[in-house]
């Protein structure tokens, strides 16, 4: 199939861009990488009357670490974070969560912020970032707001970006002390997406207890899912059998998944618990690792 008619821009600035949208409103679209949007077109399920592409945008290409905060551009290729020392220095988890999008060729057309902006609630960037507490930068004409990303995702393909609206970069925490990360996900085939995937971030102290942790499913809700209650069931304490009891128990009453032809809702609600505790081990023992 083929997409339908429609005009076409390429701004070569955010204010161009910005201007564009305001004039478009609802008829406009963004695109950048393409791998989630051109498909939808194909399909008919989407047909904007324009698209502005903002490839050209360069200020929106980068990856940096200002006062204690990993900064990347809404328009960074996937393989760029997937690759950069700096992500893999200050935000492991993001390493080890990006080679599971699709293939090679995927990531090299993807951006990072194109992701958070689809919000597929199994994709690995919206997932990590809600395990990191990242914050996207959102421009319009009349102002830039910061949104965590806690408030980012609203439902099901469906962010806080309104129509007139660009993310523009997204802001990760850097995390200090002894701190590990794991990501882990189930799908049929590699670069399928995913039926559930968990990500986890962890601090312990010196004597190797919980200080933070943020532990994120996906595959389960609407929208990428954090689990709050785990901080207050495992901070302070070591990794025990006890503790993961009490871990499968918040598990099982937070997440609802739904059945489709991919997998039953009870194939998903047992392979969450299996990931999860899978993540918080993998993150803790990593985190046990740190000299600091």
């Amino acid at each position: 199939m083929k997409p339908g008619k429609f005009d076409y821009y390429c701004p070569t600035n955010v204010d161009e861009a910005l201007d564009l949208l305001d004039e478009s409103g609802f008829d406009g679209k963004i695109i950048a990488g393409g791998q989630s949007l051109v498909p939808i077109m194909n399909m008919r399920l989407s047909a904007p009357e324009c698209l502005i592409d903002i490839n050209r945008l360069d200020d929106l290409d980068f990856i940096e670490v200002d006062q204690g905060v990993l900064k990347v551009g809404a328009l960074t290729r996937q393989s760029r974070v997937e690759t950069s020392d700096m992500i893999q220095t200050y935000s492991g988890l993001l390493s080890e969560a990006i080679p599971y999008i699709g293939h090679v060729q995927t990531r090299n057309r993807g951006t990072f912020g194109g992701s958070l902006v689809h919000a597929d609630p199994t994709a690995e960037i919206p997932l990590s970032l809600m395990a990191l507490g990242g914050t996207a930068i959102i421009s319009s004409k009349e102002e830039k707001r910061e949104v965590n990303v806690e408030d980012f995702f609203v439902t099901y393909l469906t962010t806080d970006v309104m129509p007139t609206e660009l993310m523009t970069e997204i802001h990760i925490p850097i995390w200090s002390g002894r701190v590990g990360s794991s990501f882990k996900e189930i799908s049929r085939r590699h670069g399928d997406f995913a039926l559930v995937a968990s990500a986890c971030q962890v601090t312990v102290d010196h004597q190797n207890r919980i200080e933070n942790i943020r532990l994120a499913l996906g595959g389960v809700e609407a929208i990428p899912l954090l689990l709050e209650e785990i901080s207050d069931v495992m901070k302070g304490e070591r990794l025990s059998d006890s503790l993961f009891s009490k871990v499968e128990e918040v598990v099982e009453a937070t997440v609802d998944p739904e059945s489709d032809l991919h997998a039953s809702a009870e194939y998903r609600r047992h392979q969450a618990k299996v990931l999860a505790k899978q993540t918080i081990v993998g993150a803790y023992n990593r985190a046990k690792e740190v000299i600091v």
